[in-house]
Formats: structure tokens, C-alpha cells, sequence
């Protein structure tokens, strides 16, 4: 019976669907995480009688035609880039980004991740990077006598050192952005790739056109609402249940029919 495998496809597609929801829940907490939502599709449909086709000789047509579907499938799990909520830290080298755009790092291997979670440190060589101490591009050094470190809205770093009052300008912190950041491959620590279907990365300065600003001494909380994600699981579960409801009735169905032929 066609109905057992449209709702075990119904069934695993509610699994992928909680998993997400898990994630997302399991990472209320993380910075700068931004939420995945599913996109369900309906699978292939039989066709057993065609919409307009005839049915007499008189050019008379079926108005509507019979198609059976076959179930549905998890097509996409976009994330959902809105803004998170801004959270003071007071920490000099957390930086939060407030509007578009993404932190450039660079990995050991040589390739450009990027990133919302702006929680960086310095290094032994006063070089600002990641918690896992991958650098932030371009790099910056802080001199090891910097009294204060100011970073502006606009990405400018400057620092003040003994003997000096004027603030000694260090670098440029520069964001990129996408014409589909939904596109961007997630690989985990915060960071993402891009891809063919991000489009390339447009790197500019914060506070430009297109691109958000900078707030030192704060971070980016993840954009997960828990209320919406209780409301989705309820959803998710009712969904699993019908389904298996649907599997234990045409069982039953096929279990009446056997025994007819049996008697």
C-alpha cells in the first residue's frame, strides 16, 4: 500500500526537521549563531487521470484530473541571518557587529572563513585572532606597551603607548559580505565558507555602504528564539504522530484485506 511509504518519507523528513530544531536550540548560547529553519518539497505524483483530458467525442474534458503523491522530502535548511540581540562584555577585543556583513579569518590552511562571532583575544605576538587562534584578516599586531586599545565603529584600531598622546593608528578591521549569505557552507567553530551559490565576497569597511558598524567591548547572541523553537517542535512531534498514525492504520487496512482472502 502506497500510503506506508508516503508516510515513512513524511516521518523522516519530521527527523530531519527535529534534528535542525535540536541544533538550533543546542546553540541558543553560541555567538553569532544565526538559526536554520526546514524547507519541506512533495515528492513525485502519479498520474493517473490528466487534468483536460477528454472524455467524449464531443471535446468534452475532464476538469480535474487524479494524482497520487508519494510523500515529501527536506529540500533546504537555510539559516535565518536577522540581526541577534547585542550583549555588553566589556572586553576590549570583543567586537559586535551591528548590521551586515561578515569578520574575515584566515585558517591554517590558507583559506578565508568568515564569521559574526567577533569574540577575539591577542596572541603571544599581540596579534588579534580567533579563540582557536586563527588570525583575523588583515592582520593586526597590538605593541606589547599599548596602554588602551580603541576600536572604532568604522573598524579603525588605534592604541595608546607610554610617552604618546596621540593614539598610534594599528590597522583596519574589514568586513565582506554576500548576495546570498544564505549560501555560505557552515564548517562549525562559527565560521563559514563561501560557495558558488553565496557569490563571491564584496569586502568593504564597516560603516560604508552595505555594511553594518562595529561595537567594541560587545558580541552578537545567537538570534534563537526559544519560544518559536517550542512551537516548531510541537509542530514537528503532531507531524511524526499523524504520520505513524497513518502507517498503524493502513496496516490495518492490509491486515482486514489478507484475512478477507483468507476466509
Amino acid at each position: 500500500m502506497r500510503a506506508l511509504y508516503t508516510a515513512a518519507t513524511g516521518m523522516m523528513a519530521q527527523e530531519k526537521n527535529v534534528e535542525v530544531i535540536a541544533n538550533n536550540v543546542a546553540n541558543m548560547r553560541t555567538a553569532g549563531f544565526k538559526r536554520q529553519m526546514v524547507h519541506f518539497q512533495d515528492l513525485l505524483y502519479e498520474h493517473q487521470r490528466r487534468a483536460g483530458s477528454p472524455t467524449s467525442d464531443q471535446n468534452n474534458m475532464v476538469p480535474a484530473g487524479v494524482f497520487i503523491g508519494s510523500g515529501t522530502k527536506v529540500v533546504a535548511t537555510p539559516r535565518v541571518m536577522t540581526q541577534g540581540n547585542i550583549s555588553q562584555t566589556q572586553r576590549t577585543y570583543d567586537v559586535a557587529i551591528r548590521g551586515e556583513g561578515f569578520f574575515r579569518i584566515q585558517l591554517p590552511d590558507g583559506r578565508t572563513a568568515y564569521a559574526r562571532d567577533g569574540g577575539f583575544e591577542t596572541d603571544a605576538q599581540g596579534r588579534i585572532v580567533t579563540k582557536d587562534g586563527y588570525l583575523v584578516d588583515p592582520g593586526i599586531t597590538v605593541p606589547q606597551n599599548a596602554t588602551s586599545v580603541s576600536i572604532g565603529s568604522d573598524g579603525q584600531v588605534t592604541a595608546l603607548t607610554p610617552g604618546n598622546t596621540v593614539p598610534q593608528t594599528l590597522g583596519q578591521i574589514t568586513l565582506a559580505r554576500f548576495i546570498n549569505p544564505v549560501g555560505l557552507e557552515s564548517i562549525g567553530d562559527n565560521y563559514y565558507l563561501e560557495t558558488a551559490g553565496s557569490g563571491a565576497a564584496i569586502e568593504g569597511t564597516p560603516n560604508s555602504e552595505g555594511f553594518g558598524n562595529l561595537q567594541q567591548g560587545y558580541l552578537e547572541d545567537s538570534n534563537v528564539n526559544a519560544v518559536t523553537e517550542i512551537a516548531a517542535m510541537i509542530q514537528a512531534q503532531r507531524a511524526y504522530e499523524l504520520n505513524s498514525k497513518i502507517i498503524s492504520g493502513a496496516d490495518q487496512m492490509l491486515t482486514a484485506t489478507s484475512n478477507m482472502f483468507r476466509a
